[in-house]
């Protein structure tokens, strides 16, 4: 098996990982890139797997590094949620040969590509998993914006800005904005307003085969979009914000024992009765 092993060499204990575990991966497999500074070029890489060391950001970042040649991507949890990146190191150490023996599963997952448009001037394109969202900034005054899907207008919002997420990403900014959870096999977008001036606008699900247009209305001087929480695009009012299903998915290897829900209960606590227990004096 021949692995790709990425990861952010600048967050706590990624270097530090890699050197422990490289021993034991040359054992079982191929390395055929090793980069902690996430600069190298991917796109003509044969590989068969890509392991990525941190957290979920790290895997977010992999996949936009990869690009349009998407290699299955097995996550090991340096960081602190770690929704993506649910093993441990040890739990990779002893998971490992059996990925090596192909006793492994991988789910396919939606990806996008957002393109920031102005009238005269090349598209901007980029590619991510989780969401863009359309934020504001200083003076923090309203944003005002247009939704329209395959050139239906569908609504206008005034908030402070707007998510439109994948179902992978609709546990992260999407939820925390009330957002509903989607599965992660669906391919469907959901649209949810940040902060709405208005009761009745609320999160909509729907197709990913659609085309979304966000038009800007009203901007502040700082209103950005932010790709996968993690590349900032200026925004004015000349600018429109395009979104549709990318040509390429996201591939998540999966081990035995390690599921959706399973990572719902153990990372949300999703469905756990609260603890009305009062602590003790």
């Amino acid at each position: 098996m021949r692995i790709m092993v990425l990861g952010n060499g600048q967050r706590p204990g990624v270097v530090e990982a890699a050197e422990s575990l490289m021993p034991f991966l040359r054992q079982h497999c191929q390395i055929v890139v090793l980069d902690l500074a996430q600069q190298e070029d991917l796109t003509c890489v044969e590989a068969d797997l890509t392991l990525v060391l941190g957290g979920d950001g790290a895997i977010l970042r992999a996949a936009r590094q990869m690009g349009y040649r998407q290699v299955p991507v097995l996550g090991v949890n340096l960081g602190k949620l770690g929704f993506l990146a649910d093993l441990s190191c040890e739990q990779l150490r002893e998971a490992f040969p059996s990925v090596v023996r192909g006793e492994y599963r991988v789910t396919r997952h939606l990806m996008f590509e957002c393109a920031v448009q102005e009238d005269g001037l090349p598209d901007q394109t980029y590619l991510g998993l989780n969401e863009i969202a359309i934020q504001n900034g200083y003076p923090f005054h309203m944003i005002e914006l247009d939704l329209v899907v395959d050139g239906e207008p569908i609504s206008h919002y005034h908030g402070d800005g707007i998510i439109l997420s994948t179902p992978v990403g609709s546990t992260a900014h999407n939820l925390s904005a009330g957002g509903p959870i989607l599965g992660q096999d669906l391919s469907a977008f959901v649209i949810t307003p940040i902060c709405p001036h208005a009761l009745t606008s609320r999160s909509v699900v729907d197709s990913a085969d659609k085309i979304y247009t966000l038009l800007l209305r009203r901007v502040g001087q700082a209103t950005a979009l932010v790709i996968d929480g993690q590349e900032t695009v200026p925004l004015t009012p000349r600018h429109r914000v395009t979104v549709r299903r990318a040509p390429v998915s996201f591939g998540l290897v999966k081990v035995a024992g390690h599921s959706f829900y399973r990572t719902l209960r153990e990372k949300l606590h999703w469905g756990v009765l609260p603890n009305y227990r009062e602590p003790p004096r």
